[in-house]
């Protein structure tokens, strides 16, 4: 049985080996979505963690930025061991972040990741044409989600850390 749980700051070497896995000790570091992560925490009350066994299987985290001006959230990494891959742990992570986003009112969530897995979530690469990142992203991998109606219409500018 796997059980979401919000992340606390004891679960950062779990969640950092967990990362490491996943994405590669270094590579992780050097992606775009970084830039807008580095010196600032996720919000702890909407990153989720999944707990398996009394050990860390999966992680996601929200953090706050500015989306062409607005305030919206930027969703990653979500990772999940390979040991509990096809096993829905990934899915209920992004539900359940998604409606706990929804529930504080927030508006607007954006991501860098394959739309074939994420359209199901309600991401695709529309809400983003006017916005732009800090440093090269596939734009077709550029995704947004509108928690409310017409969140990103209209929003054009950079994508900004916000302090939480």
């Amino acid at each position: 049985m796997v059980t979401l749980t919000p992340e606390r700051p004891e679960h950062g070497p779990a969640v950092d080996r967990l990362l490491d896995s996943a994405f590669g000790s270094e590579a992780r570091w050097h992606k775009t979505c970084q830039r807008l992560r580095d010196g600032q925490e996720p919000l702890r009350e909407l990153s989720l963690v999944a707990i398996a066994d009394e050990r860390l299987v999966g992680t996601v985290r929200l953090w706050p930025v500015r989306a062409g001006g607005r305030r919206a959230l930027m969703l990653g990494p979500l990772a999940v061991d390979n040991r509990w891959r096809d096993h829905g742990v990934g899915s209920d992570l992004m539900t359940e972040a998604l409606r706990r986003a929804r529930a504080a009112g927030e508006k607007a969530v954006l991501l860098v990741g394959d739309e074939p897995y994420y359209k199901r979530f309600g991401f695709t690469p529309a809400p983003m044409k006017g916005l732009w990142m800090p440093g090269p992203v596939d734009r077709a991998r550029f995704l947004g989600a509108e928690l409310t109606p017409d969140a990103l219409t209209g929003a054009r500018g950079p994508v900004l850390p916000l302090a939480a």
